[in-house]
């Protein structure tokens, strides 16, 4: 074990003191945090000490159109607090441009500027095996694709648009957007017109934000987990966090995916990184790029590079085990 994957041990851990808090002071906003990578995100933000605003659509009172009632913002809320952070749950619909502005007044009202934009807006997977998988774009219902674009480049734009005046704020502003593959993997189409723009426009969108924040020393990046163990795709394997290597055989490929807490510590790494502009603004990568860079490590120990992998493997040809990307 090198110094720095020693540092992000001990930054796993909770630790309160000097450099295993380096974002304390700072403030960030993780949209779209009820599940998944988002919540991870808000929770290791937390942890490394930002104040860390969460959003989403499911509360304790309301399911969103995804229809999983088993996570809540209030939840995600509790897991930052319970990881050493402060954070404040406010339920959002960014597609609503009305609740999008309340949020940025509140944020501005209580503490006059924004530090870190992580915009993880989705939510459509439950539009996915029925419209999208197997199905040329015309095949699709044109109300599910419109809805595609609307959940994943539609809220992307509206919540950029809405909280950058908030954002270059900051002494160092940071936009992380996050999507499903990077600029080298998703030039293959992405087996559906609908989704491939939903999956390409965020890349897109860092490019274009990163020239603008440019001036003022801002990073924009287009960030991508690999194959996510978030719990929906656990619940779609009829596996948990604890025996999801059980879902290899039914997925081949899955030997090979990571936990939600992977991409989140490397967000943190990279957001505590006085050099980030430098090194990634305007830039699309993955969390095995990042991981790599920062000397992160998943929960297991391991640094799966998943779509290293997947060029390799899957598309090339090439005989090698996942473990041997791991």
């Amino acid at each position: 074990m090198n110094d720095t994957d020693d540092m992000n041990n001990k930054h796993s851990n909770n630790d309160d003191t000097g450099s295993q808090r380096p974002l304390t002071g700072r403030i960030a906003l993780v949209a779209g945090a009820t599940r998944g990578a988002g919540r991870a995100q808000a929770v290791e933000l937390g942890r490394a000490g930002a104040t860390v605003y969460v959003t989403g659509r499911t509360t304790r009172t309301r399911a969103s159109e995804v229809g999983r009632t088993t996570e809540t913002i209030e939840e995600t809320a509790e897991l930052v607090t319970a990881a050493g952070g402060t954070a404040i749950a406010v339920p959002t619909d960014h597609l609503d441009e009305d609740q999008v502005r309340a949020l940025v007044q509140r944020i501005d009202r209580e503490h006059g500027r924004l530090d870190i934009l992580v915009n993880d807006l989705w939510g459509g997977e439950h539009l996915l095996v029925g419209s999208v998988f197997g199905k040329k774009s015309w095949q699709t219902p044109l109300a599910d694709g419109l809805r595609i674009l609307e959940l994943g480049v539609r809220s992307h734009v509206i919540t950029a648009a809405l909280l950058l005046p908030l954002l270059i704020r900051s002494d160092a502003p940071l936009h992380v957007e996050v999507t499903d593959g990077t600029a080298h993997s998703n030039r293959r189409y992405r087996e559906n017109m609908y989704y491939d723009l939903a999956k390409t426009a965020p890349i897109r969108l860092a490019f274009g934000l990163g020239q603008e924040l440019a001036e003022y020393g801002g990073t924009a990046v287009a960030i991508s987990p690999g194959f996510l163990r978030s719990e929906q795709m656990l619940a779609h394997f009829g596996v948990t966090e604890e025996n999801w290597r059980d879902a290899i055989d039914r997925e081949p490929a899955f030997a090979i995916a990571e936990s939600p807490q992977y991409l989140a510590r490397t967000v943190a790494a990279l957001a505590a990184d006085p050099d980030r502009a430098e090194r990634w603004n305007g830039r699309s990568t993955s969390s095995g790029e990042l991981a790599e860079a920062y000397g992160v490590r998943d929960v297991d120990g391991s640094r799966p590079d998943a779509w290293a992998y997947f060029e390799d493997v899957i598309h090339g040809g090439k005989e090698a085990s996942p473990e041997d990307y791991r």
